[in-house]
């Protein structure tokens, strides 16, 4: 078996890594997203939880995009949510972004987010 490649993806077009890691890894036709918390590539949160989670999916969006890939190619969603209260108006953005056959997706409520965001979702996509 041989390694593969392994590709640091990154875009302009989402916020860069506060920390040290990447926005996504790509092996192959697989590629995994970090956690894209629902804030603009300046670093500004909107306001409600809708907001952010349109932000965060237009972040995996860009992401993919700058791979190469589209929403239609990711396989799995992770959703963290700050407050799971939220979660029928999160799924509600959420579905705007999403056509059958849809990924598969777990969502979980965590104590705190980083920068005290609502929201945050990590995917994983194959082409």
């Amino acid at each position: 078996m041989t390694q593969q490649e392994r590709l640091t993806i990154a875009t302009s077009e989402a916020p860069g890594a506060i920390g040290p890691y990447s926005q996504a890894v790509q092996i192959g036709n697989v590629l995994i997203t970090s956690g894209q918390l629902g804030m603009n590539a300046a670093g500004e949160f909107p306001r409600t939880v809708e907001e952010q989670t349109e932000r965060s999916l237009l972040n995996v969006k860009a992401i993919l995009e700058s791979a190469g890939f589209g929403m239609e190619n990711i396989i799995k969603t992770t959703v963290f949510l700050q407050d799971m209260n939220d979660f029928q108006k999160v799924n509600e953005v959420y579905a705007t972004f999403f056509a059958e056959p849809y990924p598969a997706r777990s969502a979980v409520q965590v104590a705190k987010l980083p920068k005290g965001g609502l929201v945050e979702i990590e995917v994983i996509a194959v082409k």
